[in-house]
């Protein structure tokens, strides 16, 4: 499994830079494809397909970009209730309500001013040419190093191609629209939609720990593999002071499901089941059941030398995107000491 990843991956970065090559010379304007087109047929051809692609490509963007949260009306509906007993979730919920505004209305602006410069009534900035560079290769703006597009600095981590990134975009708008319509956290959240989710992980903390009397430093987190895949089946659930959490990969490893994974048992009325296994073969990326995540003073922590700590991290890319450890049982098909020599970690992202 980890050559297929490397072979993929070295595969993937030849034909991205193969096409990149080949569309390196699709820029400019229309007046100078008109301009051109007597001298150079081929050239005016690359370069009308090329801005061709950019204009449908920008035209669907805009067409499919979401509306901005009010943020003030949002304050104000969230005002009465910040100090109640889940205050702290309503912080996340305006936050990225708030961090989603901001990368909303800096792709709108982008792409509208690339709109007009295609058309003329604007001069073609570096960052024009980086934005349309990008939506040729299908690439999220401002991912390479040298762009001058703010879309990744204000974006959450991810390596996924514009279209896909996109789509995950507005699952994350329907995710916020949803948490903000009655401010009632969802039962089961897919954290893989946050831009910071350690902020909810850190606000369930705050939460239990106000209600067991205890200082938030002397609280951590457990987390719990359930037998439930389907999350809307955990949101009939109740988590006893946890949540439920849903949308993350096992890279390095498998967790087993039906008869693999063992009888049952109980954690505070949540069914678990299951241990960490080795990775099948091909499958370089296991969907992970739903997470109970419960939140316990550290002298109660679940402890053993059959509990792996694995880390969890946005993307595949690991290294800066790391979050928390996540505390996961083991058996003799995989000890800890295996994972750790095989780089077993979660990730948040199917990338």
């Amino acid at each position: 499994n980890a050559e297929i990843k490397t072979l993929a991956q070295r595969t993937d970065s030849l034909f991205f830079n193969i096409i990149g090559m080949g569309l390196g010379g699709a820029g400019g304007s229309d007046n100078d494809i008109s301009s051109t087109n007597n001298e150079d047929g081929g050239s005016s051809g690359s370069r009308a397909s090329g801005n061709g692609l950019v204009s449908d490509t920008m035209k669907d963007l805009l067409a499919r970009l979401p509306p901005e949260f009010e943020l003030v009306a949002l304050g104000i509906k969230a005002k009465p209730l910040l100090q109640g007993p889940d205050g702290p979730y309503l912080v996340v919920a305006l936050q990225e309500c708030s961090r989603m505004n901001a990368l909303l209305a800096e792709m709108r602006r982008s792409l509208e001013d690339l709109d007009k410069g295609l058309k003329g009534q604007l001069n073609m900035t570096q960052e024009m040419e980086d934005l349309a560079n990008a939506l040729r290769l299908n690439q999220w703006p401002g991912r390479d190093p040298f762009s001058r597009c703010r879309w990744q600095q204000l974006a959450w981590p991810s390596n996924k191609s514009l279209s896909s990134q996109f789509q995950d975009l507005l699952a994350r708008v329907e995710q916020l629209k949803e948490w903000t319509s009655a401010f009632k956290t969802p039962s089961c959240l897919w954290i893989s939609g946050l831009f910071n989710p350690m902020s909810y992980l850190t606000a369930l903390r705050q939460i239990v720990s106000r209600k067991c009397g205890k200082p938030l430093d002397k609280m951590t987190i457990e987390t719990h593999v359930t037998n439930i895949y389907d999350p809307e089946k955990a949101k009939e659930m109740e988590a006893i002071d946890g949540a439920f959490i849903h949308g993350m990969y096992l890279e390095g490893g498998r967790w087993p499901r039906g008869e693999e994974a063992g009888d049952p048992f109980d954690v505070a009325g949540t069914p678990c089941a299951g241990s960490l296994v080795e990775s099948a073969p091909k499958e370089l990326l296991s969907e992970m059941p739903v997470i109970f995540v419960k939140v316990v003073p550290q002298d109660e922590e679940e402890r053993g030398d059959d509990i792996y700590q694995c880390p969890v991290y946005y993307t595949s890319m690991r290294g800066p995107t790391y979050l928390f450890p996540a505390s996961l049982r083991t058996s003799s098909c995989l000890t800890p000491e295996q994972a750790v020599l095989r780089g077993t970690a979660m990730i948040l992202s199917d990338d």
